[in-house]
């Protein structure tokens, strides 16, 4: 979450056994106690071995392709050819899944506003939970961009699609201190959204050096030789602002997702017959903020505070709407020395 990376790149799952991917499986809205839910999941991993088969001629022993999808799971995370082979299955079925549940959200009769208010239903429900079991969160808010901030979004933006605008939903969390964070991103990855739908080269985190945090912490310190890649990866790729508009000193935890939310069964009774091919979950995809008490508070003085981030950001609207497009006079062409003559 905190890089952003996208999970086709990685090598190795780190699951430690089965209850560990049965709750994986439950994030992604799939109940492996469900007959229906064991079978969409068998479902996606037979599709995802038969395009290996067809496309790369992929060999994977029958004693992979038999396995559960938890069980997969669990062998992508050991060693050896055969986890190789679960990995890549593995892969596909992240693709399929996604996939064919946009599929399904353009068969349904749903709005964004009903989108909006399914995922809400979730994210409340869960944070309900963490204040009951006592976690450091001082503060919790929930919004939805205004038209007038997406005009002026993707008027800002150099991709003018409402397709690029992920902040649509979002969600604040803020924390009694720093050392808060983790734990509580932690829980939401165990029970809003699976790791695996972080939204690549979305995410942005100023406030961790990764590296010198996670040696800081023993419990932390233990886990960096399991790192798919480099603790300092993180350093260079993670502690960065792609906003233009952003202060330099504005400091975040910030990711997007593509959030898994299970159909109601009586929107799916609305849905054609082919809908029922594809299973049960849609994505609403969502923005996450999460910074401790004293972060958000230096956020919200000068340069980095919100008000100021509108303003520079109107400014350029503005004259993106009054001039567009300034091309730079090319530059003077060097004199060419004459040539002297003789005479």
């Amino acid at each position: 979450m905190l890089w952003g990376g996208s999970v086709i790149d990685w090598h190795r799952l780190n699951f430690g056994g089965e209850e560990e991917a049965l709750d994986f499986l439950r994030a992604l809205e799939l109940d492996p106690d469900q007959p229906a839910d064991r079978a969409r999941a068998e479902a996606i991993k037979n599709s995802a071995i038969a395009y290996l088969r067809r496309t790369f001629d992929f060999p994977i022993p029958k004693p992979v392709a038999e396995k559960p999808v938890a069980d997969l799971m669990v062998l992508a995370s050991g060693r050896g050819h055969r986890q190789l082979c679960a990995c890549a299955i593995l892969k596909v079925m992240h693709i399929i899944h996604h996939l064919e549940a946009r599929e399904l959200l353009f068969m349904l009769p749903i709005s964004d506003q009903e989108l909006f208010h399914l995922v809400e239903q979730k994210v409340y429900r869960v944070i309900g939970g963490m204040l009951s079991q006592g976690y450091p969160i001082l503060e919790f808010i929930g919004g939805r961009k205004n038209k007038d901030s997406l005009y002026t979004k993707l008027l800002s933006k150099a991709e003018t699609h409402a397709a690029q605008i992920y902040d649509k939903l979002r969600f604040r969390i803020v924390t009694r201190g720093p050392d808060d964070i983790f734990p509580t991103m932690a829980y939401l990855m165990r029970h809003v959204f699976a790791f695996n739908y972080t939204v690549p080269k979305e995410s942005t985190n100023t406030l961790f050096p990764f590296r010198q945090y996670c040696e800081s912490k023993a419990h932390l310190r233990a886990l960096l030789p399991d790192l798919q890649l480099p603790a300092a990866y993180e350093e260079t790729e993670g502690l960065s602002i792609d906003n233009q508009f952003t202060a330099p000193s504005y400091r975040v935890v910030h990711f997007i997702i593509d959030l898994p939310i299970r159909v109601p069964q009586e929107m799916m009774e609305q849905a054609p017959p082919a809908a029922w091919a594809l299973g049960p979950v849609i994505f609403g995809q969502v923005e996450f903020q999460i910074i401790d008490r004293e972060s958000e508070q230096a956020n919200e003085m000068g340069d980095a505070s919100h008000d100021a981030y509108k303003k520079r950001q109107q400014v350029a609207v503005a004259r993106r709407l009054k001039v567009g497009f300034e091309e730079s006079p090319p530059p003077n062409p060097p004199r060419r020395r004459r040539k002297k003559t003789k005479g």
